[in-house]
């Protein structure tokens, strides 16, 4: 499995008060969307979340985002090696997804950019 890079998960209370900071310490603009009632920013290697507090202790479990080259070889490499899937692969608006709890019971998000 290739492993491109990672994305630091943040929830916040206030997304519009914190893109400037991190757009300043990224020095880039935010990429802003919307995703099942929380409002997202990506900035640099940080994914900014803000949104309805049952929304955001889900998504608070994941520890980090983990772009790689193919989720399905994620998916075989991850299940081999004990890893639990616990949602996915599926379609996003940006690629593919799926949610894993690895072995010591940390959970990640891996993402491809793949069409379906």
């Amino acid at each position: 499995m290739e492993i491109l890079g990672a994305t630091l998960r943040i929830c916040v209370d206030d997304l519009e008060a914190s893109v400037p900071f991190y757009e300043r310490l990224a020095g880039g603009s935010a990429l802003r969307f919307e995703r099942g009632g929380v409002s997202v920013a990506a900035v640099g290697c940080f994914l900014l979340m803000s949104g309805p507090e049952a929304e955001l202790e889900v998504l608070r479990k994941v520890a980090a985002t983990i772009a790689v080259k193919d989720v399905d070889e994620a998916h075989r490499v991850l299940t081999d090696s004990g890893a639990h899937v616990l949602a996915g692969p599926v379609a996003t608006p940006a690629g593919r997804n799926l949610i894993a709890m690895h072995p010591d019971g940390s959970v990640y998000e891996y993402v491809d950019r793949r069409a379906e």
